[in-house]
């Protein structure tokens, strides 16, 4: 790796605190575009303009990169020239302006209480041993109790297996947030924490594998997977989708933007902001559910006013 590249690489995973799955992406995104103009040091890198980006973004689509990823290509490709500009000392250090592709924003789709929590329940019976279902379902309640993500959940240690009534996490970009443990979370993770085998260190796992090792998010990505297609849920219902529904489910119920916001973790209200269109999107299906003139129309297939009576 050139020294272009190590630089970029610790600036975001140290400076800028980045998940190591976005230090990959963007260090790669440089990485290609290094190879294909030539440039090796700061200053020409700086001088690269927007048609070096199209370009690129063209060769990537070409390859068969959908919209949705040349996007992300995009974002990482004009934080890196943005970057090479303030450390060749560039007076203007902005990126250059190039539109992205068009990407359709799609919503989250929640599971429902009920299905969260027999989702939960039916994953942990499947399992062969006791203590690991128990694992499972704990896991999965910290996912739609707590709305964390898979991997926060997964990123705690022994120190958590007695919880209070909060949890401090540590999120996307390093940040720390307080998260608050319903009582049934509680329990769950007492009833795992009894029943399993492997001993549990403050500074260790706290979720374990079979044999002992750091439980894989694979596995539970799996499983739930395979007792979502039982129990009728559709394919969309994954772990993430568990944490979606936690903030659903709040917003419907009262909650603030700004509360959720600190909840779930989210750098900016506009990340937050989503689920104000799935709660106005779901209060839309209730109504055409319930509403008599939407049910006539379904019946006879037109509206009830241009009916005869």
């Amino acid at each position: 790796m050139s020294g272009v590249l190590h630089r970029w690489e610790s600036h975001l995973a140290a400076e800028r605190r980045l998940s190591p799955h976005t230090v990959r992406a963007y260090v790669r995104a440089a990485e290609r575009l290094l190879e294909e103009t030539g440039a090796n040091e700061w200053p020409a890198v700086a001088s690269l303009e927007a048609p070096a980006l199209r370009a690129q973004l063209a060769r990537r689509r070409a390859d068969g990169l959908s919209n949705r990823s040349a996007a992300r290509e995009l974002s990482a490709l004009r934080a890196f020239l943005a970057f090479a500009r303030q450390e060749a000392g560039v007076g203007d250090a902005q990126a250059p302006r190039l539109r992205g592709p068009r990407i359709k924003r799609t919503l989250p789709r929640p599971v429902t209480p009920d299905e969260a929590v027999h989702l939960a329940e039916k994953i942990g019976e499947r399992r062969r041993e006791e203590w690991t279902g128990l694992r499972d379902r704990a896991v999965l309640l910290l996912l739609y109790g707590a709305g964390m993500r898979l991997g926060e959940a997964l990123s705690l240690t022994g120190e958590h297996a007695a919880p209070g009534e909060t949890i401090r996490v540590i999120g996307k970009g390093g940040k720390t947030r307080v998260v608050p443990i319903l009582p049934a979370i509680r329990i769950a993770l007492a009833d795992y924490v009894a029943a399993c085998p492997h001993p549990l260190p403050p500074e260790q796992p706290l979720f374990r594998g079979s044999r002992g090792g750091p439980l894989s998010p694979g596995l539970v990505q799996k499983a739930m997977a395979e007792v979502r297609a039982e129990i009728g849920l559709p394919a969309n219902a994954t772990p993430h989708a568990l944490r979606h529904s936690f903030a659903s489910h709040l917003l419907g119920a009262g909650a603030d933007l700004r509360s959720l916001q600190e909840l779930l973790g989210h750098a900016s209200l506009g990340s937050t902001q989503i689920y104000t269109e799935v709660d106005a999107a779901r209060l839309l299906d209730t109504y055409r559910s319930a509403h008599p003139r939407e049910r006539a129309t379904e019946r006879t297939g037109e509206p009830e006013s241009k009916r005869s009576d």
